[in-house]
Protein backbone atom coordinates (compact mmCIF):
# COMPACT_ATOMS: atom_id res chain seq x y z
CA UNK A 1 0.00 0.00 0.00
CA UNK A 2 1.55 3.19 -0.92
CA UNK A 3 1.95 5.85 2.50
CA UNK A 4 1.28 9.38 1.17
CA UNK A 5 1.56 12.21 3.58
CA UNK A 6 -1.98 14.01 3.61
CA UNK A 7 -0.98 17.44 3.31
CA UNK A 8 -2.66 21.14 2.53
CA UNK A 9 -3.05 21.56 -1.49
CA UNK A 10 -3.06 25.29 -0.84
CA UNK A 11 -1.09 27.10 -4.13
CA UNK A 12 -4.00 26.43 -6.44
CA UNK A 13 -7.78 26.93 -5.60
CA UNK A 14 -10.41 25.39 -6.57
CA UNK A 15 -12.81 27.28 -9.29
CA UNK A 16 -14.23 30.56 -7.42
CA UNK A 17 -17.65 30.40 -6.21
CA UNK A 18 -19.93 33.51 -7.34
CA UNK A 19 -19.00 35.18 -3.91
CA UNK A 20 -15.39 34.22 -5.12
CA UNK A 21 -13.21 32.31 -3.01
CA UNK A 22 -9.61 32.75 -1.09
CA UNK A 23 -7.01 29.75 -1.45
CA UNK A 24 -6.67 28.64 2.89
CA UNK A 25 -4.56 25.50 3.97
CA UNK A 26 -7.02 22.12 4.50
CA UNK A 27 -6.95 22.50 8.11
CA UNK A 28 -7.62 26.03 8.28
CA UNK A 29 -10.53 25.43 5.51
CA UNK A 30 -12.34 22.91 7.77
CA UNK A 31 -12.24 25.11 11.04
CA UNK A 32 -13.79 27.83 8.91
CA UNK A 33 -16.36 26.39 7.20
CA UNK A 34 -17.45 24.32 10.64
CA UNK A 35 -16.63 20.82 9.51
CA UNK A 36 -16.15 18.74 12.50
CA UNK A 37 -13.41 16.10 12.00
CA UNK A 38 -12.29 12.87 13.64
CA UNK A 39 -11.98 13.70 17.51
CA UNK A 40 -15.07 13.32 18.82
CA UNK A 41 -17.18 15.42 15.95
CA UNK A 42 -18.79 14.79 12.17
CA UNK A 43 -16.74 14.77 9.13
CA UNK A 44 -17.37 15.61 5.43
CA UNK A 45 -18.10 13.28 3.22
CA UNK A 46 -17.73 13.25 -0.61
CA UNK A 47 -19.64 11.41 -2.80
CA UNK A 48 -18.92 9.80 -6.29
CA UNK A 49 -21.49 8.42 -8.58
CA UNK A 50 -20.69 8.18 -12.48
CA UNK A 51 -23.53 10.49 -13.89
CA UNK A 52 -26.10 12.61 -12.23
CA UNK A 53 -29.54 12.99 -12.20
CA UNK A 54 -30.59 9.27 -12.62
CA UNK A 55 -34.03 8.69 -11.78
CA UNK A 56 -33.09 4.89 -11.60
CA UNK A 57 -30.16 5.16 -8.77
CA UNK A 58 -32.77 6.25 -6.21
CA UNK A 59 -30.83 4.57 -3.82
CA UNK A 60 -27.70 7.29 -4.26
CA UNK A 61 -29.75 9.94 -4.01
CA UNK A 62 -31.98 9.03 -0.45
CA UNK A 63 -28.86 7.42 1.02
CA UNK A 64 -27.22 10.69 0.62
CA UNK A 65 -30.49 12.68 2.27
CA UNK A 66 -30.23 9.70 4.82
CA UNK A 67 -26.98 10.71 5.55
CA UNK A 68 -27.25 14.36 6.07
CA UNK A 69 -30.30 13.52 8.15
CA UNK A 70 -28.07 11.69 10.72
CA UNK A 71 -25.44 14.99 10.80
CA UNK A 72 -22.97 14.75 8.25
CA UNK A 73 -22.15 16.73 5.57
CA UNK A 74 -22.21 15.20 2.29
CA UNK A 75 -20.00 17.46 -0.70
CA UNK A 76 -21.28 15.63 -4.24
CA UNK A 77 -19.51 14.58 -7.25
CA UNK A 78 -20.96 13.30 -10.12
CA UNK A 79 -18.83 12.07 -12.82
CA UNK A 80 -21.09 13.65 -15.92
CA UNK A 81 -24.31 15.73 -16.03
CA UNK A 82 -27.02 13.99 -17.48
CA UNK A 83 -29.74 15.21 -19.20
CA UNK A 84 -32.50 13.32 -17.72
CA UNK A 85 -36.08 15.21 -18.84
CA UNK A 86 -37.61 13.93 -15.60
CA UNK A 87 -36.07 13.66 -11.76
CA UNK A 88 -36.98 12.95 -8.36
CA UNK A 89 -37.97 16.16 -6.20
CA UNK A 90 -35.20 15.62 -3.83
CA UNK A 91 -32.87 15.45 -6.75
CA UNK A 92 -33.32 19.25 -7.85
CA UNK A 93 -31.51 20.36 -4.86
CA UNK A 94 -28.62 17.88 -5.33
CA UNK A 95 -28.22 19.15 -8.84
CA UNK A 96 -27.49 22.63 -7.67
CA UNK A 97 -25.07 21.50 -5.07
CA UNK A 98 -22.86 19.22 -7.17
CA UNK A 99 -19.18 19.94 -8.35
CA UNK A 100 -20.03 18.93 -11.78
CA UNK A 101 -16.64 20.02 -14.19
CA UNK A 102 -16.23 19.40 -17.63
CA UNK A 103 -13.70 16.54 -18.81
CA UNK A 104 -10.90 19.45 -19.20
CA UNK A 105 -10.63 22.82 -18.18
CA UNK A 106 -8.01 25.51 -17.34
CA UNK A 107 -9.07 24.30 -13.31
CA UNK A 108 -8.12 20.78 -14.00
CA UNK A 109 -5.65 21.88 -15.94
CA UNK A 110 -3.98 23.99 -13.28
CA UNK A 111 -4.84 21.21 -10.71
CA UNK A 112 -2.99 18.48 -12.99
CA UNK A 113 0.36 20.77 -13.55
CA UNK A 114 0.71 21.66 -10.12
CA UNK A 115 0.64 17.72 -8.56
CA UNK A 116 3.17 17.82 -11.73
CA UNK A 117 5.15 20.31 -10.37
CA UNK A 118 5.43 19.33 -6.43
CA UNK A 119 4.62 15.52 -6.49
CA UNK A 120 5.62 14.45 -10.05
CA UNK A 121 6.45 10.76 -8.96
CA UNK A 122 3.17 10.49 -6.58
CA UNK A 123 1.42 11.77 -10.18
CA UNK A 124 2.80 9.51 -12.63
CA UNK A 125 3.01 6.81 -10.46
CA UNK A 126 -0.82 6.23 -9.96
CA UNK A 127 -1.75 7.94 -13.85
CA UNK A 128 0.83 4.60 -14.87
CA UNK A 129 -0.76 2.19 -12.07
CA UNK A 130 -4.32 2.90 -13.12
CA UNK A 131 -3.39 2.85 -16.84
CA UNK A 132 -1.20 -0.76 -16.14
CA UNK A 133 -4.17 -2.04 -13.74
CA UNK A 134 -6.71 -1.45 -16.55
CA UNK A 135 -5.05 -2.27 -19.81
CA UNK A 136 -6.47 -5.00 -22.13
CA UNK A 137 -10.26 -3.82 -21.12
CA UNK A 138 -10.85 -1.06 -23.28
CA UNK A 139 -14.28 0.01 -21.40
CA UNK A 140 -11.53 0.97 -18.17
CA UNK A 141 -8.82 2.01 -19.78
CA UNK A 142 -10.21 4.83 -21.56
CA UNK A 143 -12.76 5.62 -18.92
CA UNK A 144 -9.43 5.81 -16.56
CA UNK A 145 -7.89 8.05 -19.44
CA UNK A 146 -10.50 10.30 -19.62
CA UNK A 147 -11.72 10.62 -15.80
CA UNK A 148 -8.12 11.11 -14.66
CA UNK A 149 -7.76 14.78 -15.17
CA UNK A 150 -10.85 15.59 -13.15
CA UNK A 151 -10.24 12.77 -10.44
CA UNK A 152 -6.88 15.07 -10.16
CA UNK A 153 -8.73 17.98 -9.63
CA UNK A 154 -11.23 16.67 -7.49
CA UNK A 155 -8.21 15.49 -5.21
CA UNK A 156 -6.98 18.80 -4.66
CA UNK A 157 -10.58 20.11 -4.36
CA UNK A 158 -11.40 17.82 -1.80
CA UNK A 159 -7.92 18.45 0.40
CA UNK A 160 -8.97 22.53 0.02
CA UNK A 161 -12.15 22.04 1.27
CA UNK A 162 -11.54 19.92 4.18
CA UNK A 163 -13.42 16.37 2.93
CA UNK A 164 -12.81 13.90 5.24
CA UNK A 165 -13.92 10.66 3.50
CA UNK A 166 -14.56 9.83 0.05
CA UNK A 167 -17.62 7.07 -1.07
CA UNK A 168 -18.13 6.26 -4.16
CA UNK A 169 -21.20 4.39 -5.83
CA UNK A 170 -20.44 1.49 -7.98
CA UNK A 171 -17.05 -0.32 -8.47
CA UNK A 172 -15.43 0.53 -11.72
CA UNK A 173 -15.15 4.09 -12.84
CA UNK A 174 -16.58 5.87 -10.10
CA UNK A 175 -14.42 3.75 -7.52
CA UNK A 176 -11.14 4.36 -9.61
CA UNK A 177 -11.60 7.37 -9.35
CA UNK A 178 -11.44 7.43 -5.41
CA UNK A 179 -8.64 5.34 -5.78
CA UNK A 180 -7.02 7.86 -7.59
CA UNK A 181 -8.27 10.82 -4.79
CA UNK A 182 -6.29 8.08 -1.91
CA UNK A 183 -3.39 7.73 -3.75
CA UNK A 184 -2.72 11.27 -4.21
CA UNK A 185 -4.30 12.70 -0.97
CA UNK A 186 -4.45 10.10 1.16
CA UNK A 187 -7.98 10.60 2.39
CA UNK A 188 -9.64 7.38 2.77
CA UNK A 189 -11.90 5.97 0.67
CA UNK A 190 -14.82 3.30 0.31
CA UNK A 191 -16.86 2.20 -2.22
CA UNK A 192 -20.14 0.59 -2.76
CA UNK A 193 -20.31 -2.28 -5.30
CA UNK A 194 -24.38 -3.19 -6.62
CA UNK A 195 -24.56 -5.37 -9.44
CA UNK A 196 -23.31 -4.94 -12.74
CA UNK A 197 -20.60 -2.95 -11.83
CA UNK A 198 -19.24 -5.87 -10.46
CA UNK A 199 -20.54 -8.90 -12.03
CA UNK A 200 -20.23 -7.94 -15.57
CA UNK A 201 -15.75 -7.11 -15.12
CA UNK A 202 -13.71 -7.28 -12.46
CA UNK A 203 -10.92 -5.21 -13.88
CA UNK A 204 -8.70 -3.42 -11.13
CA UNK A 205 -10.84 -4.78 -8.57
CA UNK A 206 -8.06 -6.10 -6.24
CA UNK A 207 -5.93 -2.51 -6.11
CA UNK A 208 -9.42 -0.39 -5.18
CA UNK A 209 -10.10 -3.60 -2.58
CA UNK A 210 -6.57 -3.37 -1.08
CA UNK A 211 -6.53 0.45 -0.84
CA UNK A 212 -10.21 1.36 0.25
CA UNK A 213 -10.69 1.47 4.38
CA UNK A 214 -13.82 -0.65 3.78
CA UNK A 215 -16.11 -1.62 0.78
CA UNK A 216 -20.06 -2.06 0.82
CA UNK A 217 -21.78 -4.60 -1.09
CA UNK A 218 -25.56 -4.71 -1.11
CA UNK A 219 -25.67 -8.63 -0.63
CA UNK A 220 -24.29 -11.35 0.30
CA UNK A 221 -23.76 -12.48 -3.20
CA UNK A 222 -21.62 -9.90 -4.02
CA UNK A 223 -19.56 -10.02 -0.62
CA UNK A 224 -18.50 -13.65 -1.74
CA UNK A 225 -17.89 -12.45 -5.02
CA UNK A 226 -15.52 -10.03 -4.48
CA UNK A 227 -13.83 -12.53 -1.71
CA UNK A 228 -13.55 -14.91 -4.68
CA UNK A 229 -11.98 -12.27 -6.74
CA UNK A 230 -9.89 -10.58 -4.07
CA UNK A 231 -8.71 -13.65 -1.72
CA UNK A 232 -10.56 -14.62 1.75
CA UNK A 233 -7.96 -11.76 3.98
CA UNK A 234 -10.17 -9.07 2.04
CA UNK A 235 -13.05 -10.50 4.40
CA UNK A 236 -12.38 -8.18 7.26
CA UNK A 237 -13.18 -5.03 5.14
CA UNK A 238 -15.86 -6.50 2.70
CA UNK A 239 -19.50 -5.59 4.92
CA UNK A 240 -22.67 -5.69 3.61
CA UNK A 241 -24.89 -2.63 4.17
CA UNK A 242 -28.17 -3.42 2.30
CA UNK A 243 -29.80 -0.32 -0.10
CA UNK A 244 -32.52 0.75 1.87
CA UNK A 245 -35.78 2.21 1.33
CA UNK A 246 -38.06 4.75 3.66
CA UNK A 247 -40.28 2.98 5.89
CA UNK A 248 -42.14 6.62 6.16
CA UNK A 249 -42.35 7.33 2.90
CA UNK A 250 -43.54 3.62 1.63
CA UNK A 251 -46.24 2.45 3.57
CA UNK A 252 -49.40 -0.32 2.58
CA UNK A 253 -52.42 1.53 1.13
CA UNK A 254 -55.35 2.43 3.57
CA UNK A 255 -57.67 1.27 0.96
CA UNK A 256 -56.18 -2.37 0.62
CA UNK A 257 -56.91 -3.22 -2.81
CA UNK A 258 -57.84 -6.87 -1.74
CA UNK A 259 -61.16 -5.39 -0.81
CA UNK A 260 -61.52 -4.36 -4.60
CA UNK A 261 -65.33 -4.69 -6.11
CA UNK A 262 -65.44 -8.05 -8.78
CA UNK A 263 -64.70 -6.99 -12.26
CA UNK A 264 -61.57 -5.51 -11.41
CA UNK A 265 -58.72 -6.60 -13.34
CA UNK A 266 -55.72 -8.30 -11.20
CA UNK A 267 -52.98 -5.52 -11.59
CA UNK A 268 -49.62 -7.00 -12.02
CA UNK A 269 -46.38 -4.09 -12.10
CA UNK A 270 -43.11 -4.28 -12.75
CA UNK A 271 -40.73 -0.98 -12.37
CA UNK A 272 -37.40 -1.14 -13.54
CA UNK A 273 -35.42 0.04 -17.41
CA UNK A 274 -36.56 -2.10 -19.89
CA UNK A 275 -34.09 -4.15 -20.62
CA UNK A 276 -33.12 -7.67 -20.69
CA UNK A 277 -31.49 -8.00 -17.98
CA UNK A 278 -34.68 -6.43 -16.11
CA UNK A 279 -36.11 -10.27 -17.73
CA UNK A 280 -39.91 -8.27 -19.00
CA UNK A 281 -39.72 -10.17 -22.06
CA UNK A 282 -40.58 -13.65 -19.85
CA UNK A 283 -43.24 -11.87 -17.98
CA UNK A 284 -45.41 -11.01 -21.25
CA UNK A 285 -45.40 -14.36 -22.32
CA UNK A 286 -46.24 -15.25 -18.35
CA UNK A 287 -49.06 -12.64 -19.32
CA UNK A 288 -50.21 -14.31 -22.82
CA UNK A 289 -50.66 -17.32 -20.31
CA UNK A 290 -52.74 -15.88 -18.17
CA UNK A 291 -54.97 -14.39 -20.68
CA UNK A 292 -55.30 -17.50 -22.37
CA UNK A 293 -56.81 -18.95 -19.16
CA UNK A 294 -59.10 -16.67 -18.66
CA UNK A 295 -57.99 -14.87 -16.26
CA UNK A 296 -58.57 -10.77 -16.25
CA UNK A 297 -55.16 -8.89 -15.64
CA UNK A 298 -53.40 -5.55 -16.52
CA UNK A 299 -49.56 -5.74 -16.98
CA UNK A 300 -47.99 -2.35 -16.16
CA UNK A 301 -44.35 -1.50 -16.91
CA UNK A 302 -42.84 1.14 -15.04
CA UNK A 303 -40.22 2.76 -16.74
CA UNK A 304 -38.68 2.91 -20.46
CA UNK A 305 -35.58 1.77 -22.22
CA UNK A 306 -33.94 0.02 -25.14
CA UNK A 307 -36.29 -3.13 -24.92
CA UNK A 308 -39.74 -1.18 -25.27
CA UNK A 309 -40.33 -1.98 -29.23
CA UNK A 310 -39.77 -5.10 -29.30
CA UNK A 311 -41.97 -5.50 -26.14
CA UNK A 312 -44.65 -3.52 -27.79
CA UNK A 313 -44.30 -5.68 -30.80
CA UNK A 314 -44.45 -9.01 -28.55
CA UNK A 315 -47.27 -7.62 -26.25
CA UNK A 316 -49.27 -6.96 -30.02
CA UNK A 317 -48.65 -10.33 -31.65
CA UNK A 318 -49.63 -11.98 -28.33
CA UNK A 319 -53.25 -10.55 -28.44
CA UNK A 320 -52.35 -8.51 -24.85
CA UNK A 321 -51.55 -5.20 -26.25
CA UNK A 322 -54.40 -3.92 -24.73
CA UNK A 323 -54.13 -5.44 -21.28
CA UNK A 324 -50.05 -4.40 -21.53
CA UNK A 325 -49.13 -0.55 -20.21
CA UNK A 326 -46.29 1.31 -20.60
CA UNK A 327 -46.21 3.80 -17.86
CA UNK A 328 -42.92 5.42 -18.40
CA UNK A 329 -40.30 6.86 -15.30
CA UNK A 330 -42.39 7.82 -13.04
CA UNK A 331 -40.97 9.45 -10.20
CA UNK A 332 -40.80 8.37 -6.37
CA UNK A 333 -44.14 9.80 -5.41
CA UNK A 334 -45.49 8.77 -8.78
CA UNK A 335 -44.47 5.15 -7.92
CA UNK A 336 -45.43 5.25 -4.26
CA UNK A 337 -49.14 6.00 -5.51
CA UNK A 338 -49.00 3.45 -8.86
CA UNK A 339 -47.96 0.75 -5.90
CA UNK A 340 -51.27 1.73 -3.78
CA UNK A 341 -53.00 0.60 -7.15
CA UNK A 342 -51.13 -3.17 -7.48
CA UNK A 343 -52.20 -6.58 -6.42
CA UNK A 344 -48.53 -7.91 -7.10
CA UNK A 345 -45.05 -6.77 -8.28
CA UNK A 346 -42.85 -9.29 -10.54
CA UNK A 347 -38.89 -8.68 -10.96
CA UNK A 348 -38.35 -11.37 -13.57
CA UNK A 349 -34.72 -10.90 -13.84
CA UNK A 350 -32.48 -13.04 -15.83
CA UNK A 351 -28.68 -13.09 -16.55
CA UNK A 352 -28.20 -11.35 -19.63
CA UNK A 353 -25.64 -11.99 -22.41
CA UNK A 354 -23.21 -9.96 -21.15
CA UNK A 355 -23.05 -11.39 -18.16
CA UNK A 356 -25.05 -8.69 -16.18
CA UNK A 357 -27.76 -9.50 -13.58
CA UNK A 358 -29.27 -7.52 -10.59
CA UNK A 359 -28.30 -6.85 -7.48
CA UNK A 360 -31.44 -6.31 -5.06
CA UNK A 361 -33.83 -4.63 -7.16
CA UNK A 362 -34.77 -1.47 -5.04
CA UNK A 363 -38.36 -1.41 -6.81
CA UNK A 364 -38.83 -4.95 -4.77
CA UNK A 365 -38.31 -3.55 -1.37
CA UNK A 366 -40.40 -0.42 -2.29
CA UNK A 367 -43.42 -2.77 -3.31
CA UNK A 368 -42.57 -4.71 0.01
CA UNK A 369 -42.68 -1.71 1.81
CA UNK A 370 -45.80 -0.76 0.80
CA UNK A 371 -47.59 -4.38 1.49
CA UNK A 372 -47.79 -5.65 -1.93
CA UNK A 373 -46.95 -9.35 -2.30
CA UNK A 374 -43.92 -9.59 -4.57
CA UNK A 375 -42.75 -12.53 -7.36
CA UNK A 376 -39.55 -12.43 -8.11
CA UNK A 377 -36.49 -14.49 -9.61
CA UNK A 378 -34.15 -17.06 -7.30
CA UNK A 379 -31.25 -15.11 -8.66
CA UNK A 380 -27.97 -12.92 -7.40
CA UNK A 381 -29.40 -10.88 -4.11
CA UNK A 382 -32.95 -11.15 -4.54
CA UNK A 383 -33.31 -14.35 -2.58
CA UNK A 384 -31.81 -12.29 0.80
CA UNK A 385 -34.55 -10.09 0.54
CA UNK A 386 -37.67 -12.48 -0.36
CA UNK A 387 -38.03 -15.45 0.57
CA UNK A 388 -39.87 -18.33 -1.05
CA UNK A 389 -43.30 -18.86 0.62
CA UNK A 390 -42.62 -16.46 3.62
CA UNK A 391 -42.41 -12.50 2.34
CA UNK A 392 -42.91 -13.50 -1.18
CA UNK A 393 -42.64 -16.15 -4.26
CA UNK A 394 -39.40 -17.11 -5.92
CA UNK A 395 -38.98 -18.37 -9.47
CA UNK A 396 -36.13 -19.48 -11.39
CA UNK A 397 -34.96 -16.81 -14.25
CA UNK A 398 -36.26 -17.01 -17.63
CA UNK A 399 -39.06 -20.06 -16.49
CA UNK A 400 -42.00 -18.78 -17.66
CA UNK A 401 -44.69 -21.28 -16.52
CA UNK A 402 -43.08 -21.02 -13.29
CA UNK A 403 -43.68 -17.27 -13.82
CA UNK A 404 -47.48 -16.99 -14.66
CA UNK A 405 -48.29 -19.91 -12.10
CA UNK A 406 -46.85 -17.78 -9.12
CA UNK A 407 -48.90 -14.59 -10.18
CA UNK A 408 -51.80 -17.39 -10.81
CA UNK A 409 -51.65 -18.04 -7.07
CA UNK A 410 -51.63 -14.92 -5.70
CA UNK A 411 -54.15 -13.79 -8.01
CA UNK A 412 -56.75 -16.75 -6.90
CA UNK A 413 -55.56 -16.31 -3.01
CA UNK A 414 -56.49 -13.37 -1.12
CA UNK A 415 -55.07 -14.08 2.38
CA UNK A 416 -51.86 -15.43 0.73
CA UNK A 417 -51.39 -11.85 -0.70
CA UNK A 418 -52.22 -10.10 2.43
CA UNK A 419 -50.01 -13.00 4.33
CA UNK A 420 -47.25 -12.03 1.95
CA UNK A 421 -47.53 -8.45 1.89
CA UNK A 422 -47.31 -8.31 5.61
CA UNK A 423 -44.09 -10.02 6.14
CA UNK A 424 -42.72 -8.42 3.57
CA UNK A 425 -43.07 -5.15 4.98
CA UNK A 426 -41.72 -6.63 8.48
CA UNK A 427 -38.64 -7.71 6.46
CA UNK A 428 -37.89 -4.32 4.58
CA UNK A 429 -38.43 -2.92 8.14
CA UNK A 430 -35.92 -4.99 9.91
CA UNK A 431 -33.29 -5.13 7.53
CA UNK A 432 -33.92 -3.03 4.01
CA UNK A 433 -34.25 0.35 6.00
CA UNK A 434 -32.61 3.41 4.72
CA UNK A 435 -32.67 5.35 8.09
CA UNK A 436 -31.13 2.37 9.84
CA UNK A 437 -29.06 1.18 6.97
CA UNK A 438 -27.45 4.93 6.49
CA UNK A 439 -26.35 5.06 10.96
CA UNK A 440 -24.81 1.81 9.69
CA UNK A 441 -23.22 3.24 7.07
CA UNK A 442 -22.03 6.41 9.53
CA UNK A 443 -20.58 3.94 11.98
CA UNK A 444 -18.70 2.89 9.00
CA UNK A 445 -17.19 6.33 8.27
CA UNK A 446 -16.34 7.23 11.67
CA UNK A 447 -13.96 4.19 12.00
CA UNK A 448 -12.32 5.42 8.86
CA UNK A 449 -11.67 9.00 10.28
CA UNK A 450 -10.12 7.26 13.63
CA UNK A 451 -8.17 5.71 11.16
CA UNK A 452 -7.53 8.60 9.17
CA UNK A 453 -6.64 10.76 12.54
CA UNK A 454 -3.65 8.43 13.74
CA UNK A 455 -1.97 8.30 10.12
CA UNK A 456 -2.06 11.86 9.64
CA UNK A 457 -0.52 12.20 12.96
CA UNK A 458 1.94 9.44 12.09
CA UNK A 459 3.05 11.15 8.92
CA UNK A 460 2.79 14.87 9.76
CA UNK A 461 5.21 16.84 8.01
Amino acid sequence: MINHRVESEAKLSPKPSSQGARTMPADDARQETGVQTAMGRVPTMAYIVSGFPRLTETFVLYEMVALENVGTRVEFYPLRRLKETKMHAEAARWLERAHFEPYLSPSILGANLHYIARHPVRYWTTLLTLLRRTWGSMRFFVGGLVFFPKAVYFAHRMMVTGVDHVHAHFANHPAAVAWVIHQLTGIPYSFTAHGSDLHRERRMLRDKVAEAAFVVTISQYNRQMILEECGPSAGAKVIVIHCGVDMLVYQPSPAPVNSASPGRPFNIFCVGTLHEVKGQTFLIEACRRLAERGISFACHLVGDGPDRPRLTRQAEEGGIADRVRFRGWLTREEVRLALSEADVVAAPSVLARSGSREGIPVALMEAMASGVPVVASRLSGIPELVEDGKNGLLVEPADVEGLAGALERLQRDEELRHRLGTAGRDTVEREFNLRRNAGLLMQRFMNGQQWRSSSKASNAP
